[in-house]
């Protein structure tokens, strides 16, 4: 179908959740006028009323009711726009039928899933018809995992224009000011209840390539493990594990595959979150890498399961306007390459990261495919980011006011 054939160039589905209504903000403030963008979600009053909230250029955007369980609903979404933009998780509940349907439309599409079994399962399913297609399936468009992502490309490209060959030893320092989205949560849950459903996918999820196009042809470097137990930077800063590691890890290793291992055949990479220096930034170091472990383990268990979901963010649910606006994110990376040169990265902007700074993220990928597909690389498929959007994203990521450089280090 061609493009012409479309009543829509964007299609944010979703848009009565607490994140999706974000998104709509975020393109009917940054939207050019001419782009034809609609709104998707399950309730068309509920639908009216998010419009209606929004500024005023969304005042005529058009309102589709879509079921995310009905693959008919789906195929018939995804049929009449260029672009797909979803924030209906977890998504391992409630995604694929829409995966599926935009691969066999043609239709691009974003979300901001972190869940490895869900991407698995869906590059399984729909890679091959989406690069039939020309359909690209773009996962984890939200702050898991583009500030990883695009700062281990940019590493990369930045050590092969300087001749110091392939990245070796890669590590991610995060920190931020936010809270966990209740979304994510979910996306935990959802994961663990795959887990009791069929242990078998434990390997899948203890896989460091889990996420591999071809796993037999990974090299044997050793990776980092995805949890970690506290220590210290050079710097002096104590580290903890970080929540989204055992996904962005993931995310980045296929980024290097895709592109046929040009970070580096010796590319190892890893993520910790920053919690401070001197005997506080101890204590705390512990107490988050024993809390997620906790949490992780609690989740498993019915009893302690049912008392969590009392007390976590519930989805759906998210913080006041005022702490999305106080919050913020940094990423330090710092790399070696086989030539023994150093560099460093740095990933940073403001806003909570997980609610507005994941709005100007997934907005920013959805505005990359709606609008800038003749500067995009040249690929279709289920890809990652940066395969899919790469230079472009940045280019757009830089504009809106987030940070992305590289220096020697």
């Amino acid at each position: 179908m061609t493009a012409t054939a479309r009543d829509s160039d964007l299609v944010v589905f979703g848009a009565t959740g607490f994140v999706g209504k974000l998104l709509a903000a975020y393109l009917a403030e940054h939207a050019p006028a001419d782009l034809r963008i609609a709104l998707a979600g399950r309730s068309r009053a509920r639908l009216e009323e998010a419009r209606a909230a929004l500024p005023a250029a969304a005042a005529d955007w058009p309102l589709i009711e879509a079921d995310a369980s009905d693959p008919a609903s789906m195929a018939a979404l995804a049929a009449r726009t260029r672009v797909v933009a979803t924030t209906v998780g977890p998504y391992a509940r409630y995604g694929m039928p829409l995966v599926e349907a935009c691969a066999a439309a043609g239709t691009h599409y974003a979300d901001l899933t972190g869940e490895v079994l869900f991407v698995r399962d869906a590059i399984d399913r729909t890679d091959a018809v989406a690069r039939e297609s020309g359909a690209r399936i773009v996962h984890a468009c939200g702050y898991d995992s583009i500030p990883s992502d695009l700062s281990a490309m940019l590493l990369a490209q930045r050590a092969a224009a300087d001749g110091a060959g392939g990245l070796r030893d890669v590590r991610l320092v995060a920190t931020l000011k936010g809270g966990f989205s209740g979304g994510t949560i979910d996306s935990m849950r959802a994961q663990v209840e795959a887990l009791k459903k069929d242990p078998s996918r434990r390997r899948v999820v203890g896989d460091r390539y889990a996420l591999s196009p071809d796993r037999a042809a990974e090299p044997s470097t050793e990776q980092p493990a995805d949890g970690s137990m506290p220590a210290r930077t050079p710097d002096g800063r104590w580290t903890a594990t970080f929540v989204m590691s055992s996904f962005n890890t993931r995310i980045v290793r296929r980024s290097n595959a895709l592109q046929d291992w040009a970070y580096g055949r010796e590319f190892s990479y890893g993520e910790v979150m920053g919690v401070g220096g001197g005997i506080r930034g101890a204590v705390t170091s512990g107490i988050v890498t024993a809390g997620l472990l906790g949490a992780v383990s609690a989740m498993s268990f019915g009893p302690t399961a049912s008392l969590l979901d009392r007390v976590l963010p519930a989805p759906g649910t998210g913080p006041s306007e005022e702490a999305r606006k106080s919050g913020w994110f940094r990423m330090d990376v710092e790399a070696s390459t086989e030539s023994g040169r150093r560099y460093k990265a740095v990933a940073a902007g403001k806003g909570d990261p997980g609610y507005a700074a994941t709005a100007v993220m997934l907005g920013e990928s959805a505005l990359a495919l709606a609008l800038d597909g003749d500067r995009l690389p040249d690929r279709a498929g289920s890809l990652t980011p940066a395969t899919a959007l790469g230079d472009v994203l940045v280019e757009r990521l830089r504009a809106a006011g987030h940070t992305y450089e590289v220096t020697p280090a």
